[in-house]
């Protein structure tokens, strides 16, 4: 090994040991942050001046550390250069945000758009359009992207979208048909994430995405639990009745068939209305009973599907977000006294069950937070090889 690259491997150490304890105890001064990392004052002083260069933290006034001594100059994380896009397809619309170094959103945008008409390529090429007008925009803030990260609803592995049968994808390999790099990852494994970073859920839980697909994330000791393989969390296709309704992904009476967005409205009347969740909720609000046994139905077949969630994984808490999140009122009391008979025969606790703070913006948000902890955690990556400017390239289309 040369020594520039002994050099260059430390540097990069050290400015992410840095740039962590800046984002974890900020605003902090350079003594306190050598005192803390164990670096000399010299090199503390060298790391946090190459992070101002780059905006990833700036002076915000003085601090005293103790009794004694002139009041050092405090830094912390800045929002104003560095950012990251956060993207996502689902069945019914794309997604995109923008969320700075210290995880404020500064843009977010949702397309309705109906996925499962259309092929691979257009759906890409309609992501691409909306993830350019989201870079322009960021650009005309000030701020520059240092990654992207892509949320799709079935299991990925080594930027392969497997299988995603609401979508009808087989074997999709998306950086192929992007004009831009991104990563990808489950759209229930990133909404887990932004539950965790965004929505401040504390402790171990379980994130349950309800979407027209359903998709869970563990969270345990504030990472995510992925599996062997990297595919774990397919709660929608739990079997809850082996004799029930076909499911798109070859098997029957999957969860998703009774508690998936789609059923709920079949179930309640209003398949094909457009805005039909809005519609669901207007209904629900007056008492309709169609509306009302549709939830309730759902309720059960989720705590069905949940119990042996909580047999496997002993969650504290279980957040039901995207489509459940407004739904909430109206099927965590079925719910919970589902997970209530099932569990108490074990004479097992049922689990906190709660309502996620950010609904369907928590994939999106997920996505954007996973490439700022890269950042923060490697910022030498970013300024030794600055990412790709998206702006750059003009969408397909």
């Amino acid at each position: 090994m040369t020594q520039a690259v002994r050099h260059n491997s430390m540097r990069a150490r050290n400015l992410g040991v840095v740039l962590s304890e800046v984002r974890r105890s900020g605003p902090i001064s350079r003594a306190a942050l050598a005192e803390i990392t164990g670096l000399t004052k010299t090199t503390v002083s060298k790391m946090v001046g190459d992070l101002i260069e780059a905006g990833m933290v700036a002076e915000s006034g003085a601090l005293r550390d103790g009794e004694r001594g002139r009041p050092g100059t405090a830094v912390a994380l800045s929002g104003q250069r560095v950012a990251a896009l956060g993207l996502e397809i689902n069945v019914d619309y794309l997604s995109a945000c923008v969320v700075d170094l210290t995880l404020a959103v500064r843009l977010r945008y949702t397309q309705a758009v109906d996925n499962r008409s259309v092929s691979p390529v257009e759906t890409l090429s309609h992501l691409e359009q909306l993830a350019h007008r989201a870079v322009e925009e960021a650009h005309a803030e000030g701020l520059t992207i240092a990654g992207s990260t892509l949320a799709v609803p079935g299991p990925v592995e080594d930027g392969l979208v497997h299988t995603a049968p609401n979508l009808g994808w087989h074997d999709v390999r998306v950086s192929e048909l992007l004009n831009f790099p991104v990563t990808l990852d489950n759209e229930a494994n990133l909404a887990a994430l932004g539950e965790r970073w965004f929505g401040s859920v504390p402790g171990d839980f379980l994130h349950v995405s309800g979407e027209i697909g359903i998709g869970a994330g563990l969270v345990v000791g504030g990472t995510l639990f992925r599996g062997a393989s990297g595919l774990a969390g397919e709660l929608g296709h739990v079997v809850v009745s082996p004799e029930g309704p076909a499911c798109r992904c070859g098997g029957r009476g999957c969860l998703e068939q009774y508690a998936g967005q789609d059923a709920l409205l079949r179930a309640a009347g209003l398949a094909g209305v457009p805005d039909g969740v809005t519609t669901l909720l207007e209904r629900l609000q007056a008492g309709e009973p169609a509306s009302l046994e549709a939830c309730e139905r759902a309720g059960q077949a989720l705590g069905v599907a949940l119990t042996s969630a909580v047999h496997l994984m002993d969650p504290g808490t279980i957040v039901l977000g995207g489509v459940f999140a407004p739904l909430f009122p109206w099927i965590r009391g079925t719910t919970h006294e589902t997970m209530t008979s099932r569990l108490g025969v074990m004479r097992r606790a049922v689990p906190e069950l709660t309502v996620s703070r950010l609904g369907g913006d928590a994939a999106t948000l997920g996505a954007a937070g996973q490439v700022i902890h890269r950042v923060i955690a490697d910022p030498w990556i970013h300024l030794a090889t600055p990412a790709p400017d998206l702006d750059s390239r003009a969408p397909r289309g």
